[in-house]
């Protein structure tokens, strides 16, 4: 008995050592030079229940704030299982951003772009889809093909929410967003397709950011599930067109050419990633950040006056009443580029630069070691040395510059290096423009709205605007 007991006593010893030995790795990570400061946080959870909490939209997580207190502006941790170095030195974070190519996401995002995703592979292949995407979204194929389409289906959505009395900003410029790549990438569609394609997002869990355990009940077995509905959905949509002979969208001739060209061009499984992923970054981002656009605005009365002059006067130099946005229009927008300027620098509290560092960089005594998740917190949209008061809300501050630049040493809301977001532009476009239409009309946002964030945006209280009894399209009052 004395022998069992001494033969336990050993195996738990030898458990406990080797339990104590990998927190002690776990916590102390071996590298070949030295690690910036920071916490390592519990075995695997690390420090991601902190870094996720929510916050106010105008600010910094608190997470990052304590801890570039505690050790400086660049820092290591671990989130959601995986090691990172958390930065909020610009120069570094455009060095590393310039210096590697590889996306730095979680292992939860990478189950949600799929392993032959184009987009987070090689930088051969995701300079490939950039290039492609670019024939759709660069300025000239907006200026051509996508003003009249954001103009006519955010005039049609309007016109409907004003009949309503409300309208969620997030979710129908949501809606435009998809109908309009929609039609681009897939040509006409049959109605039910059409409807089925935008439910699909209602699927899709709000935090992309989770452990990466595929198990029921997780967020990230929801995002597999509605991953697998929509790639269905989109391969039947595919399919069929191409079995039928029906015509396809301008952009997915484009796909098509690549497709049925010679070596390393698209199969069509990877041409499906493509627009899945596609649809998937766009919807993602660009609805969230007008949402609180609308918002900010809604706070800042003298903002309301000014836009209002502004987009009345487009309306009163149209010839006919009804009349279409053109490009001009949209390059008059000033003021309207002022403030979508203004509000992605004052939103931008999420890491612009999402890396995975190919090999070991040294940062003076410290070095960042490959395949390490780097996140670069655009902390330069709120130093004093560069912008004058950067907490409040000022659009004027860029009377006297260049509002066409989407990157500039003081200004990354769309990231840099060659993960620079190829759809900025279009996103710029379709904010001014739903703006636009907005204030054709007298409206209103409940106070008690808020914008938080959870690494992407929240509203707790939903993105709502109300428009007055009045709801006939005006032009000469101040809202």
């Amino acid at each position: 008995m004395v022998e069992v007991y001494e033969l336990l006593t050993v195996v738990v010893s030898l458990i406990m050592v080797k339990l104590f030995h990998w927190i002690y790795q776990w916590r102390n990570p071996i590298t070949n030079g030295k690690l910036p400061p920071g916490s390592m946080g519990f075995p695997i959870i690390g420090e991601t229940f902190e870094f996720m909490k929510p916050h106010d939209v105008l600010q910094f997580p608190t997470f990052v704030k304590e801890r570039v207190l505690r050790y400086g502006p660049v820092f290591r941790t671990s989130l959601f299982g995986c090691k990172a170095i958390i930065s909020m030195d610009l120069e570094l974070n455009v060095e590393i951003a310039k210096a590697n190519h590889v996306l730095g996401v979680t292992k939860s995002i990478a189950r949600l772009f799929g392993k032959n995703n184009l987009f987070i592979q090689s930088k051969q292949s995701h300079k490939h889809v950039r290039n492609l995407t670019f024939q759709l979204l660069g300025p000239q194929c907006l200026k051509l093909r996508m003003v009249e389409d954001v103009d006519l289906l955010a005039r049609t959505y309007m016109e409907e929410g004003a009949r309503n009395g409300c309208l969620d900003v997030k979710e129908t410029s949501s809606k435009i967003l998809i109908e309009c790549l929609a039609k681009k990438v897939m040509g006409e569609m049959e109605p039910e397709a059409a409807k089925e394609l935008a439910l699909c997002w209602r699927y899709f869990p709000r935090d992309w950011f989770q452990f990466s355990w595929n198990v029921p009940g997780t967020g990230v077995y929801r995002m597999m599930k509605a991953r697998k509905r929509m790639m269905k959905l989109i391969k039947e949509m595919v399919l069929k067109k191409r079995a039928s002979g029906e015509e396809f969208g301008e952009f997915f001739k484009i796909i098509f050419g690549e497709m049925e060209g010679g070596e390393g061009k698209m199969s069509v499984e990877n041409a499906i990633e493509y627009i899945y992923t596609f649809f998937l970054i766009a919807n993602e981002t660009t609805p969230g950040i007008l949402a609180a656009t609308v918002k900010l605005i809604s706070d800042h009365p003298k903002v309301m006056e000014e836009l209002n002059k502004e987009h009345e006067g487009i309306v009163r130099g149209k010839t006919e009443k009804e009349a279409g946005l053109t490009w001009e229009d949209y390059k008059s927008m000033t003021f309207t580029q002022m403030v979508i300027n203004e509000s992605l620098r004052i939103t931008s509290t999420a890491p612009t630069v999402l890396r995975i560092t190919d090999h070991d960089f040294q940062v003076g005594d410290y070095t960042i070691p490959a395949g390490w998740i780097f996140m670069g917190y655009p902390n330069v949209h709120f130093s004093p040395e560069k912008y004058d008061d950067p907490l409040v809300f000022n659009p004027w501050r860029w009377k006297r510059e260049d509002l066409s630049s989407i990157l500039s040493k003081t200004y990354i809301p769309f990231g840099a290096g060659s993960r620079l977001c190829v759809g900025a532009e279009f996103a710029k476009l379709q904010m001014a423009i739903f703006i636009h239409h907005l204030f054709r009309y007298r409206w209103s946002m409940k106070k008690e709205t808020t914008v938080l964030r959870r690494f992407m945006l929240m509203f707790p209280c939903g993105s709502d605007v109300q428009f007055s009894d009045n709801t006939d399209v005006d032009n000469s009052v101040s809202h």
